[in-house]
């Protein structure tokens, strides 16, 4: 019998490989987590909590959810940073180098549209940043302490919510995959030169899924509504009248719809006293 020295055999054990997680299998998707605004969608004008800046909300508030029945809409699939958040039942499987048996790729298949994303687990590099970007990005992991860290770049331009807030094709998206037994736990951040003023932090879960089997999803795109060519559903600056609906109905102070980093804080409550005590006043 072959004995391994001491020094190697300790050698072997604390190699890199030994601090990956298996993330490969089926995932069954829970949104008990931002549950209305992942599943039928975010109010328009509902903005709270979103690190947005000035640019964002002039997209947003010109933003028209028509827009979504043009034919060149119909099939986007969701970009890498908002798949995750979507219909998102997912595969997960690796590429393994057959002579070192390190893993060379992760991939993942998501159910809704069914877009495929490749995260590079081999050491390479980004490509030039006036490399042609793509609705899933270029990824490169690394194993963390049993987290697998991932850096997405050339994102084509996406969204950071379905009511019209936007996220530029600038954007570096940061993400953390942790297994807790059979829990799957994304957690990302979405930093944006062009709409954010912090980073975007959002978390998402999926449940290890033995039984389940992703179906194909054919897209087809059609004329649903009749339109002359070249019109395009939006609302210019100034005309948007359903932007005070989510205030007006949740009885909230216009200026904490708006948006903003502050509002994200269990602080700004005080900013909401002090606001409404001002409007009962008038």
């Amino acid at each position: 019998m072959c004995k391994l020295p001491g020094v190697v055999l300790l050698a072997i054990l604390c190699s890199p490989i030994y601090a990956q997680v298996d993330l490969v299998g089926e995932w069954g998707q829970r949104q008990h987590e931002d549950q209305p605004e992942r599943g039928p969608g975010p109010e328009l004008g509902d903005y709270l909590g979103l690190p947005i800046n000035e640019a964002a909300r002039a997209k947003a508030d010109a933003w028209d959810a028509s827009l979504l029945t043009l034919p060149e809409w119909q099939c986007r699939p969701h970009p890498a940073d908002y798949g995750t958040r979507g219909p998102s039942n997912m595969r997960i499987w690796k590429d393994v180098d057959q002579a070192t048996q390190q893993v060379i790729a992760y991939h993942t298949h998501i159910a809704w549209q069914a877009p495929e994303r490749t995260i590079w687990m081999d050491g390479r590099a980004h490509p030039p940043a006036d490399t042609a970007h793509s609705w899933q990005g270029f990824s490169t992991g690394k194993w963390e302490a049993g987290v697998l860290t991932v850096t997405t770049t050339h994102l084509k331009p996406g969204f950071i919510r379905r009511n019209g807030v936007p996220r530029s094709e600038k954007a570096v998206l940061v993400e953390h995959w942790i297994r807790h037994g059979d829990t799957l736990t994304l957690l990302e951040f979405i930093t944006d030169p062009v709409y954010l003023t912090e980073p975007m932090v959002r978390s998402q879960n999926w449940v290890w899924t033995r039984e389940q089997e992703l179906a194909p999803y054919p897209c087809e795109a059609v004329t649903e509504v009749p339109r002359e060519l070249g019109s395009v559903p939006h609302h210019l600056p100034g005309t948007n009248t359903f932007l005070h609906e989510f205030s007006d109905k949740y009885k909230l102070p216009y200026e904490a719809s708006r948006g903003g980093a502050e509002t994200a804080y269990p602080e700004y409550r005080q900013r909401i006293a002090v606001l409404k005590s001002t409007a009962s006043a008038r």
